[in-house]
């Protein structure tokens, strides 16, 4: 006769049940915490960095940036799982969530189209022939070719019309007369960098989540997603300082939204990298805790995806150095 403890777990097996559980709630608080204060800061960060500059208000400044977001986080979800086929190794990996993300980034660039017209006060046939239009239709094509890709189950040849995303919007992000086909290159080159460092990161933190039984599976993922990282933020670093000292004129460092902003998004990379060495010094170290200063550099990241998007939102800071005569 079997007796009612014997069909109770193992009281390790219940412990470790209820660990998950208090950390899928932690997790789900952080993500609800980081969704916040993203919206807001998507919503009120211009308008907020603009305050006292005299440059003038950018319509639809919030709608245009959560768009904006949405392309950007679009990027790093899909291009993070066309490169995280390597953290695998040949065991199970997490349900993808390319598609998801690629629909998401079509209807953020179709959305911009709808709001040039709507700002422009043009009809929608009449934007679609502007140079913004024509660029983020490529876009928003590009994505829903992309998400074709996944529906016949060939994942890797969306790489081709994601490339033509990337190319479309470092072209958007570079209209000034002056060298524009330098920062589109930079541009061109920085964007694929941080998709796959922010992006990266979450698809090798959820394959962790799901390999947690194994402690020294769920390390080995971190410690294949931390050695490409290192030169994806040395490339980041070459790029961004490159594409700041041709756009951002050093007496407008501080006295525009550009400015500001960019020292935002400096400050946060700053706390990502700091996380990351933290992950680092506890991965060498065989400690499965690594992954929580890397869930904590997760959070900055999808804030920095956040600032990054204002910042092609907020006016050309060379509008100060023009008026004050300096070239």
């Amino acid at each position: 006769m079997t007796t009612p403890g014997a069909l109770a777990p193992a009281p390790g097996r219940a412990a470790r049940r209820r660990a998950a559980r208090r950390t899928g709630r932690g997790l789900a608080a952080l993500a609800l915490a980081v969704t916040l204060v993203a919206l807001g800061a998507a919503l009120f960060g211009g308008p907020l960095a603009a305050r006292g500059t005299g440059e003038l208000r950018v319509p639809a400044a919030g709608t245009t940036t959560l768009l904006r977001t949405a392309v950007f986080a679009a990027l790093a979800v899909h291009l993070g799982e066309l490169a995280g086929g390597r953290l695998t190794a040949g065991g199970p990996a997490p349900r993808a969530w390319s598609l998801y993300a690629a629909l998401a980034g079509a209807a953020g660039s179709a959305g911009q189209i709808a709001v040039l017209a709507s700002v422009s006060d043009i009809d929608m046939a009449t934007a679609y022939g502007t140079r913004d239009g024509r660029l983020l239709l490529l876009s928003a094509n590009g994505f829903l070719a992309a998400a074709g890709c996944l529906a016949l189950r060939r994942p890797a040849l969306a790489l081709v019309p994601l490339a033509l995303v990337i190319g479309a919007e470092a072209l958007r992000a570079h209209p000034e007369q002056y060298t524009p086909e330098i920062g589109a290159a930079l541009t061109a080159v920085h964007l694929p960098a941080a998709s796959l460092w922010a992006g990266g990161l979450l698809h090798a933190l959820r394959l962790m989540w799901l390999r947690r039984a194994d402690r020294a599976d769920a390390l080995a993922v971190l410690v294949r997603y931390a050695r490409p990282a290192a030169w994806l933020l040395a490339l980041l670093a070459l790029t961004g300082t490159a594409s700041t000292l041709r756009k951002l004129p050093p007496d407008a460092v501080l006295t525009s939204a550009y400015g500001r902003v960019l020292i935002a998004k400096l400050l946060l990379v700053g706390l990502a990298c700091a996380l990351a060495l933290l992950a680092r010094h506890r991965m060498r170290r065989g400690r499965l805790d690594a992954q929580i200063p890397a869930r904590a550099e997760l959070a900055v990241l999808a804030l920095i995806v956040v600032v990054s998007a204002i910042l092609t939102v907020v006016p050309d800071p060379h509008w100060v150095s023009a008026r004050l005569g300096i070239r």
